[in-house]
């Protein structure tokens, strides 16, 4: 799936010394490897984890230390088990939320069973990425998990393997390449070369499978990683857990890691005011998230700071922009009068009758709750704008399919298309349905004024 949703859950918590303690690990007795299945949303991994024996659907994410759970219902009954206050820090402007930081629980993931597990738990209401996913997400988990196991990922069949570091063998053969890692204060990182124009740079990189975007760089001046003057359109960049995320998108020429090099490459810059320099790590110029990792299937050894990385077939697929400017969110269920086909005949008689009178109940209706889709983010400079769209409309059909049974990637991939293709919307703004065409535009040529 090509990245249809410009979404991250990308944080960078920070912990006093005394909140880093010895843990129980994941242990995997009876088997070699582990093997689990995935869904695919936005270029991120949801995997399935019990959590003290309920099961919950969780983001697997190299870019954060702990689990944090963050989508609770009143359905969801957990036994958090001893039980503090705590603040984390995420991305976004809004500063550090407060949470519950819960030890000795138990989490299971396929075989895998990890007790003494510590929970961060986050009650607020607005902290939920399920919408924008178009999936039920309960929570991030990352390092835990790649602390114990040597972890495969598949991008193309959708699933993980974990492998006892013990058993585990090395990727040695040509169509593998050997990259190393520094893990620092549990987080991934690796270096990469970027290119702009006639301008090469090394960086070096937080290796992050909780974002959905291609690659973020830090605004260096000194070491030329700025966006191109006239190349670049300001835009939300997604959503951490201290707020929205803003900032500027642009391209560049080629992204290399290790032998494999990628060209006219999605790059963002996020806003300082999202981005606390003081909790970087040192040398750190950015990210690269799921947009590019999804290129590769890999192995990734914690232990022996390793990664093994293979191109796949998502390697030679473009990178593309969101041409519509339109961000959609699934904003729970509306009532749908369905047309619906229903058996002509009674069933009781099967003799032919000429003086019959035939009534034809072919076609009935029923009301059925369906999926809603709100526009939710709106680029001031698209087409989209421009035609009377605004935050807050209620999408009904798009190009004259209802979108009541179209999952949220698949309208998308309808809304990250070709520049110049034609969309007609159809939206439902204050009870009034209204019907919008406009074509999609060249995001990257609506860029604002140089200072």
């Amino acid at each position: 799936m090509k990245r249809r949703l410009t979404y991250l859950i990308l944080l960078c918590l920070c912990w006093n010394s005394w909140s880093i303690i010895a843990q129980g690990q994941f242990l995997l007795k009876d088997k070699v490897s582990q093997k689990i299945t995935f869904e695919f949303a936005a270029n991120l991994i949801v995997i399935p984890v019990e959590v003290n024996g309920v099961e919950l659907s969780f983001v697997l994410d190299t870019g954060v230390s702990k689990p944090i759970l963050f989508n609770l219902t009143e359905n969801d009954s957990l036994d958090l088990k001893n039980t503090k206050t705590f603040y984390l820090h995420g991305l976004g402007a809004d500063g550090k939320i407060e949470a519950i930081k819960s030890s000795y629980n138990r989490f299971k993931i396929g075989d895998a069973v990890g007790s003494n597990q510590d929970l961060y738990v986050v009650f607020d209401s607005d902290i939920n990425f399920t919408p924008r996913l178009g999936v039920v997400v309960h929570g991030i988990i990352g390092y835990d998990i790649f602390r114990d196991f040597v972890v495969e990922i598949n991008y193309r069949s959708k699933y993980i393997r974990l492998h006892k570091p013990d058993l585990f063998k090395p990727k040695l053969s040509k169509k593998w390449q050997s990259i190393p890692l520094e893990i620092h204060n549990n987080k991934p990182y690796l270096n990469a070369r970027v290119t702009f124009g006639d301008n090469a740079e090394n960086v070096k990189l937080l290796m992050d499978t909780g974002s959905s975007d291609a690659l973020w760089l830090f605004e260096n001046k000194e070491k030329g990683l700025i966006p191109n003057d006239s190349l670049f359109f300001r835009d939300y960049l997604g959503k951490g857990l201290s707020g929205s995320v803003y900032g500027k998108r642009s391209k560049i020429k080629s992204f290399q890691l290790s032998n494999y090099k990628l060209t006219d490459v999605n790059v963002a810059y996020p806003d300082s005011l999202s981005v606390d320099v003081n909790k970087i790590h040192k040398g750190r110029n950015g990210s690269v998230g799921g947009d590019i990792l999804k290129r590769y299937n890999m192995y990734v050894d914690y232990s022996n700071e390793k990664l093994y990385i293979k191109k796949n077939n998502y390697y030679k697929k473009p990178f593309t922009y969101n041409n519509s400017g339109i961000v959609l969110e699934h904003n729970g269920s509306m009532f749908v009068n369905e047309r619906i086909k229903v058996p002509s005949t009674d069933g009781y008689s099967e003799t032919y009758n000429p003086n019959a009178i035939k009534i034809d109940v072919s076609i009935s209706h029923r009301m059925l709750l369906k999926p809603m889709y709100r526009i939710v983010e709106l680029r001031r400079s698209s087409n989209a704008y421009a035609s009377g769209l605004r935050i807050g409309d209620i999408l009904l059909g798009i190009n004259g399919k209802e979108v009541f049974n179209m999952k949220l990637n698949q309208i998308n991939e309808i809304l990250f298309g070709k520049t110049g293709k034609p969309i007609r919307l159809k939206v439902e703004r204050h009870g009034e349905v209204k019907v919008f065409k406009f074509k999609l535009d060249d995001a990257l040529k609506r860029n604002e004024p140089s200072n």
